[in-house]
C-alpha cells in the first residue's frame, strides 16, 4: 500500500511556524516512505476563507520548497459529498435539528444538576441534550445545525468496544501504538457532536473524515491538540464504512510563553520571517527539523 499524507490548512490568515512544521514534517514522513504528499485547502468557512490567504498559502510553501503530488483538493468543491453522508445519517436516524445558541448551551451547562460541573469535550462543552427530541423523519432540515446522536450511533455498531486506531506520533499525552476508544468516554466526554452547521452545510469532523477517504490517506498528520478529535472521526469512519487510516499527531510549536502559536499571532508569519531575509533552512533550524 502506498503511504499517503496531507498537510490541510484553512485560508483564514498566514501560516505561521506551526504551519511550517507541520507540512515540512507530512512531506518528510512522505518522502522516507517512498510515498505520497497531498495538499487540502480546507475553506469550508465562507466567511472568513479568502482567495487571498489562499495564494498566500500556495507561495508560502512552494518558498520552503515543498511540492505536492496531485492537484490541491478544496473543500468548497465538495459540498455534494459532505449533503450525501449526511443524508445517509440522517435517514438512519443518527442525527437531529438543533436551534441552540453557544449561550443557550453554556446556559444549560452551568445550571444546577446534582453538583456535577459542566463536561468539556473536544468541542467545547458537551451538549445537554436540549434538542435531541426533535423530530427525525422527512427531508433532512437546512436550516438548523445537525447534530449525531452519539447514543443511537453507538448502538447501530455491532462491536462499539472495538473502536480503535494507531497513532505513530505524540498524540496528547505521549500516546503510541493501539488506541482503543471507549464507548462511555464518546458518550459523556464527547456527546452529539455537530456534524452541519447552519451557515457551512458541513462540519469539521465530517468533512475531514470524508475528504481523507477521498484523497486515499493512510495517515493523518496534524497537531496533538486534535488527537482527542479523533475519536470522533473513528467513530464516523465506522458509521459510513470508511477504512480507518493511522495518525501522526506531532508536538505544537509555541511562543515563548508556551502558547500554541494561532494565525491571529502575526509576528510568527512565514511572510514576515520571508520579509526579514530568513532563509527555509533558518526556517526548519526554528521548528527543530
Amino acid at each position: 500500500m502506498t503511504f499517503i499524507t496531507r498537510f490541510a490548512p484553512s485560508p483564514t490568515g498566514p501560516l505561521h511556524l506551526g504551519h511550517a512544521f507541520s507540512a515540512l514534517l507530512a512531506e518528510g514522513r512522505a518522502h522516507a516512505r517512498k510515498g505520497q504528499f497531498l495538499l487540502r485547502i480546507e475553506d469550508i468557512d465562507r466567511a472568513r476563507s479568502k482567495p487571498e490567504w489562499e495564494r498566500q498559502i500556495y507561495d508560502d510553501l512552494h518558498w520552503l520548497g515543498l511540492h505536492w503530488d496531485a492537484a490541491p483538493l478544496r473543500q468548497s468543491d465538495r459540498q455534494t459529498s459532505y449533503d450525501a453522508a449526511l443524508d445517509t445519517l440522517w435517514k438512519r436516524g443518527l442525527l437531529y435539528p438543533c436551534t441552540c445558541t453557544r449561550r443557550d448551551i453554556a446556559d444549560a451547562a452551568s445550571a444546577p444538576q446534582e453538583g456535577a460541573a459542566p463536561v468539556t469535550g473536544p468541542d467545547g462543552l458537551v451538549y445537554p441534550g436540549t434538542c435531541r427530541a426533535h423530530p427525525r423523519h422527512g427531508q433532512r432540515p437546512h436550516d438548523a445545525a445537525l447534530r449525531l446522536d452519539m447514543a443511537a450511533a453507538l448502538k447501530t455498531l455491532q462491536s462499539p468496544a472495538r473502536l480503535t486506531f494507531t497513532e505513530t506520533g505524540t498524540g496528547s499525552q505521549g500516546e503510541t501504538g493501539q488506541i482503543i476508544l471507549l464507548p462511555d468516554t464518546l458518550l459523556h466526554d464527547v456527546g452529539d457532536v455537530v456534524l452541519a452547521r447552519r451557515d457551512m452545510g458541513t462540519s469539521y469532523h465530517l468533512s475531514v473524515v470524508l475528504d481523507d477517504a477521498a484523497q486515499g490517506i493512510t495517515e493523518v498528520t496534524r497537531g496533538a491538540d486534535l488527537f482527542e478529535a479523533t475519536q470522533i472521526h473513528v467513530l464516523l469512519q465506522r458509521l459510513l464504512g470508511i477504512v480507518t487510516p493511522s495518525y501522526h499527531h506531532h508536538r505544537l510549536i509555541r511562543d515563548t510563553a508556551g502558547k500554541r502559536l494561532a494565525k491571529r499571532d502575526d509576528a510568527r508569519a512565514l511572510s514576515k520571517y520571508r520579509a526579514e531575509g530568513c532563509t527555509p533552512q533558518d526556517i526548519r533550524t526554528m521548528v527543530g527539523l
